[in-house]
């Protein structure tokens, strides 16, 4: 059965208001929440950028049932494998056992506020495969020493452990970061729907098939035009694609890239306005491709969040499990 998340976007809202929407979409019915992990919003319109894993701490006494999931933390420069580790398994334990580490390759946009400067995509691959080795063995318990190519770890253990094994889930874009990081995780993420990558990773993956997480963008509201004027302010660095958007330093840059975005791009890519069809067919996609889970976001959710979480209940989510095989 195909699972259905909602976003919580730290680009686009305050940490009082994450908390409160982690809340109303579990009573919405949402089967998982993700949380994106930024220092920096992509643009000036967003707004935004709360630390991600002091409102996660929030949202684990907020809710009761739904999963909760990083979307994506980057353990490479701004945060060390080693504390990645140990706030993981404190939210495990926090959520009694609700949560899953999504981890990816990061993006310079939040990564070069500590002054370390950004490594092409391959070493940035070979310090993420580093850390999960670091992140794995912190998770099995005992001291773990480390001296490798990019960390060293100096007789770390971590004190406070969940009862279950926080799951890890990591972020790939193709057959390279697929044999990389297949077999050091429990579950792929990815922005593409693709039924090659899907493919890959079962069969790179220790254990064969496993969870393949996908997300889509949407732009909900009772206007279209409105609905896709907003989508066009605030995530037109969509359009960019993830290659681009790993490289550009900060909300500037993203300014300066999609000048020249118009809004029939946008509504190309993003579902605008009340309707659910559109919405169904972008997530359709990727079940057909053979992912397992998929995270909408909401576009400016703070425009009417109690719009939107009534219409998902109502609407959205049994429309979606209907759809979906």
């Amino acid at each position: 059965m195909v699972r259905f998340g909602c976003t919580l976007l730290t680009e686009q809202s305050g940490p009082r208001e994450l908390v409160a929407h982690s809340a109303a979409a579990e009573r919405a019915g949402f089967d998982f929440e993700v949380i994106s992990d930024h220092y920096f919003p992509w643009l000036d319109e967003q707004g935004h950028s709360p630390y991600a894993w002091s409102v996660l701490g929030a949202i684990t006494q907020a809710t009761e049932r739904v999963e909760l999931m990083t979307f994506v933390t980057a353990p490479i420069i701004r945060y060390h494998p080693a504390v990645v580790a140990q706030k993981s398994a404190t939210v495990g334990l926090l959520s009694d056992n609700r949560f899953v580490l999504g981890v990816g390759a990061g993006e310079n946009l939040n990564e070069h506020v500590v002054g370390r400067g950004w490594p092409p995509a391959n070493v940035r691959h070979e310090m993420l495969t580093e850390a999960l080795h670091i992140i794995g063995a912190l998770f099995d318990g005992g001291y773990v020493n480390h001296a490798g190519t990019h960390y060293r770890v100096d007789s770390a253990k971590l004190w406070d452990l969940p009862s279950q094994r926080v799951p890890v889930a990591t972020a790939i874009s193709g057959t390279q970061s697929i044999q990389q990081f297949a077999p050091l995780s429990d579950a792929m993420i990815a922005v593409e729907p693709s039924s090659r990558l899907c493919q890959e990773w079962d069969s790179a993956a220790p254990n064969g098939a496993s969870r393949k997480i996908g997300q889509i963008p949407v732009a909900w509201g009772p206007d279209r035009d409105a609905a896709v004027a907003r989508a066009w302010e605030q995530f037109r660095w969509f359009a960019g694609g993830w290659k681009v958007n790993a490289e550009l330093p900060g909300p500037a840059a993203f300014a300066a890239a999609t000048q020249f975005v118009r809004a029939e791009d946008i509504t190309a890519s993003i579902p605008c306005g009340p309707e659910v069809a559109p919405i169904v067919e972008s997530a359709a996609a990727f079940w057909e491709a053979g992912f397992t889970d998929i995270a909408l976001v909401q576009i400016d959710i703070d425009a009417d969040p109690s719009g939107f979480f009534d219409f998902a209940q109502r609407q959205l989510l049994p429309a979606l499990r209907e759809a979906a095989p």
